[in-house]
């Protein structure tokens, strides 16, 4: 369903058991980020109000999934602590072009957050059924269904709001750039690395 070229290698699940600290941290990170990118798709391109009226609900979503995971953080006695860099995130934005119109601009934004809901999905899904801890890995399970949606959510609006057939080939381009993204990360306690 997702279209993912390079599953995650299941082992990344043995890493997350020994770093549960870190990979909530970096999650918590996540779900700001991505509160912050329906915010600024809102202050970018306010005339598309199809657009303005689901990222206002997405902005609820994800600050409620971010209050979620750093509940847990202080559940467990730990603190937010500062944000690192997001090098799979570093290395999806060089696949788009810098300038462009408009319209272009919306729909590489949109395509990449398709991109990394698609790829947080993955992961929850995996996590869901591989953790040991079952609170967690339930968890994760309601997380996966909601990132599922923002991904099927972004790429029908880059579709609707682009050429359908450039959009499609340049998502395939995408997936296939982000293939080689994960062959050469390594596998780390971070929910994209």
């Amino acid at each position: 369903m997702l279209g993912l070229k390079l599953p995650t290698d299941p082992r990344w699940v043995n890493i997350v058991e020994k770093n549960i600290e870190d990979i909530l941290v970096d999650h918590a990170f996540c779900e700001q980020k991505a509160t912050s990118t329906a915010i600024s798709l809102i202050v970018s391109f306010p005339e598309y109000s199809d657009l303005v009226q689901e990222m206002v609900a997405l902005v609820k979503e994800e600050i409620s999934h971010f209050k979620m995971v750093h509940d847990l953080i202080l559940q467990n006695g730990w603190v937010l602590g500062r944000d690192r860099k997001d090098e799979y995130v570093a290395k999806v934005l060089q696949f788009f072009p810098k300038g462009g119109s408009r319209t272009t601009q919306l729909v590489h934004r949109l395509l990449y957050a398709a991109l990394i809901e698609a790829r947080s999905c993955e992961r929850f899904r995996l996590l869901s059924e591989e953790l040991v801890d079952k609170e967690l890995a339930e968890f994760y399970r309601k997380l996966m269904v909601s990132e599922a949606n923002h991904y099927t959510m972004f790429l029908g609006f880059a579709r609707q709001y682009g050429d359908r057939k450039e959009v499609d080939e340049k998502w395939q381009a995408l997936l296939d750039f982000e293939a080689e993204i994960i062959k050469k990360l390594s596998n780390n306690e971070t929910i994209h690395g």
